[in-house]
C-alpha cells in the first residue's frame, strides 16, 4: 500500500510516501502556513498519482481516541474540541488534515496518536492524586507522549538485539529538542514520564521537566507572574536553555561546556540526574531491565550522552562498548558482558504511522 505520511510540526511540514516500509520520496516544507497554504503539498503530491491512504501524526487523541482512528468530519471536529490539550501541536495537526483532504479528498486518512502507544499504562500509573470529582469530570490522567516514537523504537531494538519482545522488561528513552522515557513490559506501555502535558519529565531543550506545583504557585504569588508568562517561561525559556544561557541545543551547551562555561556544566550536569534518576523509575515500573534504547535527535546523535548515561547504570548491569557508540545508525551497543542490551535505533514515526494506517484500513 502506498501511504503518504503527514507530519506537521509547530511551524512544519513533513511529508513523506511509503511504499509499505520503503520510503519512495520525502520532503520538509519548513515554514508552512496553515489550511490554506495548500501550494507545497501540490508541488509534492503533484509527483505521485497512486496515493493509497494518507496517515496523519496528532499528538493528542483526547480522552476519547485511545487508538488510532479513520478520520471523517465527526473525528475532526472532535480534534479540534480538544486542542487545549496540545496547543503547540494538535492546531496545526488538523490544519495538515483539512489541508491535505482539500487534494486528496477521495483518499481514506487516518489519524495516529502519540498518547495511543500510552493508552495500556495501568490506571494506578495513569491516575493524579487529584479530587476524583475533578479527574472524572476534567478527564485528567496521564496521556504521555512519543508514543509512535517509542513503539517503533522498541519493536525495532528488540530485533537488533536478537531478542524476542514478549519476553522483555524495556526502558525506551526518546531524547530530543522534547525527551521522554517509557517502561514496557510484553510490548506494552506500564509507565512514562509525560503526563497530562508534554512538559513533564525530563529536562529538556527549552521545557523545564517535573516541578514541584508548589514553587509554581508561590511564583504565581510572590514573583507577581501571570499564567501566560509562567506558561511561556516554562515551555520556552526552562531546561538546557535557561540553565545554560545558550539555544538549548545539545551540541551548543556541549561547546559552552568546553569552553570553560561553569553554567553549562551545571546544565548538562542536571541533565544527566534527571535522566538517569527517570530511568530508575521506568526499571521499577518494569520490574527490571532487559533492554535500554535510545532514540531521537540526542538519543541517535549523542555518543558522549549514553556512555554518561550508561556508565551511571553500570550497577544495573549496563555496559556498552565504546567503538559501537560511535553509531548514529540502528546498533547494538552492548558490550560483550552487558547483562543488559543497549540498543541507539533511528527514529522512523513515519513508518510507524504507516504501520498503523495499514492496520485500521484492513480493520
Amino acid at each position: 500500500m502506498r501511504v503518504l505520511v503527514v507530519n506537521a510540526g509547530s511551524s512544519s511540514l513533513k511529508l513523506s510516501v511509503l511504499d509499505d516500509d520503503t520510503v519512495s520520496d520525502r520532503t520538509t516544507v519548513e515554514r508552512w502556513d496553515g489550511a490554506g497554504d495548500l501550494d507545497p503539498l501540490r508541488a509534492f503530491l503533484d509527483r505521485f498519482q497512486d496515493i493509497e491512504a494518507v496517515g496523519h501524526r496528532v499528538v493528542h487523541g483526547g480522552p476519547r481516541f485511545r487508538a488510532s482512528v479513520r478520520l471523517d468530519a465527526e473525528v475532526v471536529a472532535y480534534l479540534e474540541s480538544v486542542a487545549d490539550l496540545a496547543p503547540l501541536h494538535n492546531p496545526r495537526a488538523t490544519a495538515a488534515i483539512r489541508a491535505v483532504g482539500d487534494i486528496l479528498s477521495e483518499t481514506p486518512a487516518v489519524a495516529a496518536f502519540d498518547t495511543s502507544f500510552h493508552s495500556s499504562i495501568p490506571v494506578e500509573a495513569a491516575t493524579y492524586a487529584l479530587p476524583r470529582e475533578w479527574n472524572h469530570a476534567y478527564g485528567l490522567r496521564r496521556y504521555g507522549f512519543h508514543g509512535l516514537s517509542h513503539a517503533y523504537a522498541v519493536r525495532r531494538a528488540a530485533e537488533l538485539a536478537g531478542r524476542p519482545l514478549a519476553d522483555l522488561r524495556v526502558v525506551s528513552c526518546h531524547l530530543g529538542a522534547g525527551a521522554s522515557l517509557c517502561a514496557v513490559r510484553d510490548g506494552r506501555s506500564v509507565d512514562t514520564t509525560m503526563g497530562f502535558t508534554p512538559l513533564a519529565g525530563l529536562v529538556m531543550q527549552t521545557r523545564a521537566g517535573s516541578i514541584d506545583p508548589g514553587l509554581m504557585l508561590w511564583l504565581l504569588e510572590h514573583a507577581h507572574l501571570d499564567v501566560p508568562t509562567l506558561g511561556s517561561v516554562l515551555e520556552h525559556q526552562s531546561g538546557l536553555k535557561g540553565l545554560s544561557g545558550t539555544s538549548g541545543d545539545y551540541r551548543d551547551v556541549l561547546a559552552a561546556h568546553g569552553a570553560g562555561d561553569a553554567d553549562a556544566r551545571l546544565a548538562l550536569g542536571v541533565h544527566l540526574h534527571r535522566l538517569v534518576r527517570e530511568i530508575g523509575a521506568m526499571v521499577a515500573s518494569a520490574g527490571g531491565l532487559d533492554l535500554l534504547v535510545f532514540t531521537g535527535g540526542m538519543g541517535e546523535h549523542a555518543p558522549a550522552l549514553r556512555a554518561s548515561t550508561a556508565q551511571r547504570l553500570a550497577y544495573l548491569g549496563v555496559r556498552i562498548d565504546d567503538q559501537a557508540n560511535a553509531a548514529t545508525t540502528d546498533a547494538d551497543l552492548s558490550a560483550p558482558d552487558a547483562v543488559v542490551s543497549t540498543v541507539v535505533v533511528t527514529a522512523r514515526e513515519d513508518l510507524e504511522v504507516g504501520r498503523e494506517v495499514r492496520s485500521v484500513l484492513a480493520g
